[in-house]
């Protein structure tokens, strides 16, 4: 039980993330110094580095998704809290009054400027008693150094983050729309949960979470879908898919593959190179103003292995653009084809038996 107290409370943090995150802080607070004393030039009365840069620092590079760890909530919640604690301080000399005055206010200028940023209060306090350094500085301080220190915070925390292969500036995904260009939502979201189950779901709760609505919402039809995975695991694509594959080579006339999607029904044409390797997939839709090969107009295979989950299939298979995923073994060789109506008939028997089980029961 001693040991709990030692476990991370971030959803999905791992050793690697932060490690990531102890290197990405100590390179950036150390060059963030550096840069800025060339810039600031330095001295005991020359606030080179302020000490919310730590807290930013945290942010930046262990939470890299939070909306509070974004390039403008960094910058402007910084800068604006330090502007603000500059001029209640000049306004209000009683210490105390001050900094109470000048973290509400912070608080209040980093809400209504989309920027709220915790760090941002210690930048308010900093301005208000930071000491000879901060006063020599003046009305200056919130721009040097606070906001050259974020600035270049930012800036290095963009580069590093780049090099890890970590997703910053992180940009929530979009809601899916249809493919199909109607006010319809996605096949996939016309089942289970809506959006305007999580805003009621919010509003009920009462309180503020560090998550993007977004991604909230993404990370909820993620659990589902691994719910679904879980419940039907020994579902797996080589049960289903169908192995008699109809396929193109790539160099091939676009009218032929026009006349094996007709001639057999079929909506996906996997496309072929010469070792018979899968290099893409063609349909009418592609078809339709190709004058050339197949390879000139082919588009990107969805693709799975034999031991994939069936159902874990599904987002790519109701993205209203996919109809079928090649199975494919670890040369790229073609096993098997599963399209939208082996998924459906798939999840219709899994339905079925247990209905059946429950009745029986």
């Amino acid at each position: 039980m001693a040991f709990r107290l030692f476990v991370p409370i971030l959803a999905g943090a791992t050793l690697r993330e932060r490690l990531l995150a102890c290197i990405g802080a100590m390179i950036g607070i150390a060059l963030t110094g550096v840069i800025s004393a060339l810039a600031n030039g330095s001295g005991p009365h020359v606030a080179l580095l302020v000490a919310p840069m730590g807290a930013s620092a945290v942010l930046l590079f262990a939470v890299p998704s939070s909306p509070l760890a974004q390039p403008w909530s960094i910058i402007g919640g910084n800068t604006i809290s330090a502007l603000v604690g500059v001029t209640v301080a000049h306004f209000v000399h009683e210490p105390v009054l001050a900094t109470g005055i000048a973290v509400a206010l912070a608080i209040a200028a980093m809400s209504f400027t989309r920027c709220l940023h915790p760090p941002g209060g210690a930048a308010a306090l900093t301005a208000v008693f930071g000491g000879p350094a901060v006063f020599s500085s003046g009305l200056l301080f919130p721009f040097v150094p606070v906001a050259l220190n974020s600035i270049v915070l930012v800036a290095l925390g963009y580069g590093i983050h780049k090099l890890s292969r970590r997703n910053y500036p992180h940009v929530a995904a979009p809601a899916l729309k249809s493919a199909h260009g109607t006010i319809d939502p996605p096949a996939r979201e016309r089942v289970g949960f809506q959006p305007e189950d999580i805003d009621a779901a919010l509003g009920a709760l009462e309180e503020t979470f560090d998550i993007d609505r977004n991604d909230l919402e993404r990370l909820l039809r993620q659990v589902e879908l691994q719910e679904m995975v879980r419940s039907h695991r020994t579902l797996l694509c080589e049960d289903i898919m169908s192995r008699d594959v109809i396929s193109v080579d790539e160099h091939a006339p676009a009218d032929h593959a026009r006349h094996l999607l007709l001639d057999h029904n079929i909506r996906t044409l996997p496309v072929t190179d010469a070792e018979g390797g899968l290099v893409g997939v063609v349909g009418l839709r592609e078809l339709t103003k190709a004058t050339d090969t197949v390879r000139a107009v082919m588009s990107k295979a969805s693709t799975a292995s034999l031991d994939t989950p069936a159902m874990s299939l599904l987002p790519v298979l109701t993205d209203g653009r996919s109809h079928a995923v090649v199975i494919v073994d670890t040369e790229r060789r073609i096993i098997g084809l599963i399209t939208q109506t082996d998924l459906l008939a798939a999840a219709a028997r899994v339905h079925m038996a247990d209905t059946t089980s429950l009745a029986a029961a």
